[in-house]
């Protein structure tokens, strides 16, 4: 199979790393092709537009692009590769994409674009433990061991979205969820400097799951499950394909 994988960590990223070695010793032919730093939270933002793309080779099939996620799978998909890719994976992304959080992500963008596409896609990743370490393998060896049982519940239109609980022994398992809401307790300080600016200096707070609904992915892996969501990337209501639905009084 030709898979591309991707992420929004960048091509360093360890969980990209581990995978694309891992994907390649199972015999697969794995393209990768992932942002040249950091490029987190920038939902489905493109860059081409703006004018070309820069892919720097960094061994065989592996390229550090400097745009974005989503700008990553475009190139593959439109023939910057040597092969077009059957399978999209993004990821092991470092921290949670859980609920809402999948609005912002680059790494579920990427996923996202590669079912726009037609293709199977998939994004994953490892949930993070405040002050512990990411214990890469056992999600590598989680999402191998698990692969075509996840790919069999993708379904055109859609993407899937897979966040593995980060212990030594691995999941317990793996359960279908749906994602969670989630909200920030987030503050903001500002300051007006001399020169007229408005500085707002950001502090991330804890996050709130409104309600704690039980099968929700954050519930899931609270159980040491990982938590496979199915997610449409249409963004058209469901009802309104009703054609009663469409008539407003």
């Amino acid at each position: 199979m030709n898979i591309l994988l991707t992420n929004d960590d960048g091509l360093e990223s360890p969980g990209l790393q581990l995978l694309a070695k891992a994907l390649r010793g199972e015999g697969h032919r794995v393209i990768v092709i992932a942002p040249d730093r950091d490029r987190s939270g920038v939902s489905h933002s493109i860059s081409f537009l703006g004018g070309p793309l820069v892919l720097n080779p960094r061994g065989d099939d592996t390229w550090a692009c400097s745009g974005l996620p989503v700008d990553c799978v475009v190139i593959a998909f439109l023939g910057g590769t040597p092969v077009k890719p059957d399978l999209v994976l993004s990821g092991i992304n470092r921290g949670a994409n859980l609920g809402t959080d999948l609005l912002y992500s680059g790494t579920a963008a990427a996923a996202r674009q590669g079912s726009l596409f037609g293709l199977p896609s998939v994004a994953l990743s490892l949930v993070e433990v405040p002050g512990g370490d990411y214990h890469w393998e056992g999600a590598v060896r989680f999402s191998l061991s698990r692969l075509d049982e996840i790919l069999g519940r993708w379904k055109a239109g859609t993407f899937l979205n897979l966040n593995i609980p980060n212990s030594p022994q691995g999941p317990g398992g793996m359960v279908a969820a749906f994602p969670s809401y989630r909200r920030y307790n987030d503050s903001m300080e500002m300051m007006d400097a001399p020169n007229g600016n408005r500085y707002c200096f950001f502090h991330a707070g804890e996050v709130e799951t409104i309600p704690p609904e039980e099968g929700c992915d954050q519930d899931i892996i609270s159980q040491n499950l990982a938590a496979l969501s199915s997610v449409w990337v249409h963004p058209v209501s469901a009802d309104l394909r009703d054609p009663a639905a469409r008539i407003w009084t």
